[in-house]
């Protein structure tokens, strides 16, 4: 059922929805979108590693694949917890990895509006570090969307946004060509942002959603906008709009459609990349391969200019 879900909304383009799936932990709700969800099973035996990060259960092998499990409750709640036999991995795929979650149970799919997922207060997500990417109404109920890209970062660095892709690319000049961001992490909009700046693109404006790039774009319109905007650089994962539905809006927009537009999302399938192409974006790639999003900006800006 999960695969049909996932394969109808994925056929859409631009519609500014998700689907979530709800799960429990201590009988508190929390939700991922089902575009990162691989499949629901029962827990398994799991092999401790040495060494791990403490919320790192260990690996187990379904299927002759290797997956890392993350005891999510100890991740969450910053202690050990009891494993009961009704546990579930959610076994998802993002980055271009597998990564296994434990929970509790799963309690169900809700198809929403990004306008119905809503920033947590900073008291509601732990600061700007939290790990509460949204709070989404579905139905009754609120759910608290997790910022699993952030957790997996914080417990496997290497698996993120790395400095040395920057340095690689060797010498570079300084560029005052306005790039604007959309990127609801905290933690990885900081990062491109440093990236960006360390390989010569020091103008740069970060936006949490694509609501607010939307809506800062229609600000310089005319005169004032190609001074302040050369590229767009955005997440598909976002509260209020997505990314998907922020490049719809670009691209059918007679007065933004020549800006070269960038989808950069560990959601990067096949599928996805038919469905941004479908929408008009210039190229795609996933995270966090920050080096090839530089060059890919330096060609685009390349192109453009001449």
């Amino acid at each position: 059922m999960l695969e049909e879900d996932k394969r109808g909304i994925l056929l859409e383009s631009g519609t500014n929805e998700i689907e979530v799936m709800q799960f429990t932990i201590n009988n508190s709700l929390y939700g991922i979108n089902v575009a990162k969800v691989k499949e629901i099973i029962v827990s398994a035996p799991v092999k401790s590693m040495p060494h791990a990060h403490p919320a790192v259960e260990g690996i187990f092998k379904p299927r002759d694949l290797v997956i890392t499990v993350v005891d999510l409750p100890r991740y969450l709640l910053g202690v050990e917890t009891e494993k009961g036999p009704k546990d579930l991995f959610i076994v998802t795929n993002f980055n271009k990895m597998n990564i296994a979650f434990r929970v509790h149970t799963v309690v169900g799919i809700s198809r929403i509006s990004w306008k119905d997922i809503q920033k947590p207060d900073k008291t509601v997500s732990g600061g700007n570090e939290g790990v509460a990417t949204g709070i989404a109404q579905c139905g009754s109920d609120l759910v608290t969307i997790l910022d699993f890209e952030k957790i997996v970062a914080e417990i496997a660095p290497e698996t993120t946004i790395q400095m040395s892709e920057i340095d690689q690319l060797g010498e570079r000049q300084r560029s005052d060509a306005a790039i604007l961001v959309a990127e609801d992490s905290v933690l990885l909009s900081k990062m491109i942002e440093e990236a960006l700046h360390k390989s010569g693109y020091v103008n740069t404006r970060m936006f949490p959603d694509g609501q607010e790039l939307w809506h800062y774009l229609n600000t310089i319109r005319g005169e004032k906008l190609d001074k302040n905007v050369s590229l767009v650089i955005t997440d598909i994962e976002m509260p209020q709009m997505d990314g998907h539905r922020l490049t719809k809006l670009i691209k059918d927009d007679k007065e933004f459609t020549h800006l070269p537009l960038i989808i950069f999302s560990s959601l990067i399938t096949e599928e996805m990349r038919r469905k941004g192409k479908e929408l008009g974006a210039d190229e795609q790639m996933s995270k966090p391969e920050i080096g090839h999003l530089v060059r890919v900006i330096d060609h685009l800006l390349d192109v453009k200019a001449k």
